[in-house]
């Protein structure tokens, strides 16, 4: 206990020093490129950025005037409710700087110097460079404004005070910078480019700690509890494995939301209908180049399945439910019809250690995302009404042995645990 004791006060004191003293801002290097550009092709520039990092995800609301903010993100910790970042001076950033506007993606730092939480996601957005931030700058200012006051945060003591985010920052954050790999192509930086910097794809697929930190650049997967879904590791064998598929497949994937390797559910649907079908042909395939990429980590199923009684009529009863609600899309065979209906045999999103995307699937239905490449896209209707938990998690079971899948079976434990999240 004392120990516990000895760690966080020193947590706070070194927060505390931190806020006086320390984690100088970087005024970073003065812009090249945009300077140099007309207003209106800066404006355009970062409506485009602006596009792939995502921004109006967060900060507009169903129904809501764009970038006014009032979203609530929900964290562990509370909710995080996003800022109004229209033009309006008073409630936005009108009255904002370039330099200020920077100070927030690089530094993490608001206007007036209070810091943000990394809900923002600052952590990846500090490696965008002062180019790429002049022209977003240039963009917001063009955004019409909405006279709407930025909410407070609803975040539990003690995760509400300054003094703690500050010493999350001494632990986890340091302003950075994209530095190029002369060792690989331009493609391969120009993703990397994106991938860790305006796309923070990390903010996801990284597993994060109990403070909320994530695993850096790794990629390798992790659960988004509030939200319920779990974003795969991009380079794990178990996983998406992506070093594995063809380029051309990552590229379709990104752009449209299908491919002959898999289909986009959830949030990363939404992902690419508001942000990665708008992206250029060059910068997706750089994208697929720099993630087909990734160091794959070797893992494959190593799964022993129970040969009981038990174990084996769970089993069955899950077939019997396939060939009443699933046969006629996928096939007895489990073969589907591509892009439309998913091959289940096969399948990393059914076989991964995690089971959560799938028992969400079955119970609130899958969605691809309507695209200009994929316009009417299939959906899969939901069966929680339909099903109860033991049944879902017999089919959802059955999908994880069949036609060469090997993965454990869920319970329907499992399965309530998820029954009353939403979709998003």
């Amino acid at each position: 206990m004392k120990k516990i004791i000895y760690i966080v006060s020193a947590l706070i004191l070194g927060g505390l020093l931190l806020v006086m003293f320390g984690n100088r801002d970087d005024a970073g290097p003065p812009p090249t490129v945009t300077a140099k550009l007309a207003p209106a092709e800066q404006v355009a520039r970062g409506a485009y950025l602006a596009k792939a990092g995502d921004c109006m995800a967060c900060h507009t609301t169903r129904g809501g005037q764009p970038y006014a903010g009032g979203r609530a993100l929900q964290t562990p910790f509370g909710n995080v409710i996003s800022p109004n970042i229209t033009s309006d001076a008073a409630t936005g950033i009108g009255s904002w700087s370039a330099d200020d506007f920077w100070r927030a993606l690089h530094n993490g730092k608001s206007k007036d110097g209070r810091m943000l939480y990394p809900a923002f996601p600052y952590t990846n957005y500090t490696r965008i460079t002062r180019d790429d931030a002049d022209a977003l700058y240039a963009y917001f200012k063009s955004v019409p404004a909405v006279s709407q006051a930025s909410q407070p945060h609803q975040l539990r003591f003690p995760y509400n005070q300054q003094f703690m985010l500050a010493a999350w920052r001494m632990l986890y954050f340091k302003p950075a910078v994209f530095r190029e790999d002369s060792k690989q192509s331009l493609d391969w930086n120009r993703g990397a480019y994106l991938v860790q910097g305006l796309g923070h794809c990390s903010a996801c697929h990284s597993a994060r700690n109990t403070l909320g930190a994530s695993e850096g650049e790794s990629l390798s997967g992790g659960l988004i509890p509030v939200l319920g879904w779990y974003a795969p590791s991009l380079n794990s064998g178990a996983e998406a494995g992506l070093g594995e598929w063809l380029q051309p497949h990552i590229a379709a994937l990104l752009k449209t939301g299908v491919s002959p390797r898999a289909t986009v559910f959830g949030p990363m649907a939404e992902v690419v209908q508001q942000s990665l079908q708008y992206l250029s042909d060059d910068d997706i395939n750089a994208m697929a180049v720099y993630l087909k990429a990734l160091p794959g980590d070797g893992k494959k199923s190593d799964f022993e399945r129970d040969k009981g009684a038990e174990a084996v009529a769970f089993l069955a009863a899950g077939a019997k439910l396939y060939d009443k609600h699933c046969a006629d899309c996928h096939g007895a065979g489990g073969g589907g019809l591509p892009p439309g209906y998913p091959p289940l045999g096969g399948n990393r999103a059914l076989t991964m250690e995690q089971a959560v995307n799938p028992i969400r699937i079955v119970l609130n239905g899958g969605f691809a995302p309507g695209t200009e490449g994929n316009p009417r896209p299939y959906g899969m209707p939901p069966f929680g009404h339909v099903l109860n938990d033991v049944e879902v998690a017999q089919v959802v079971s059955y999908l994880r042995s069949a036609w060469g899948n090997n993965a454990p079976p869920v319970t329907g434990t499992d399965v309530n645990r998820y029954r009353a999240i939403p979709l998003d």
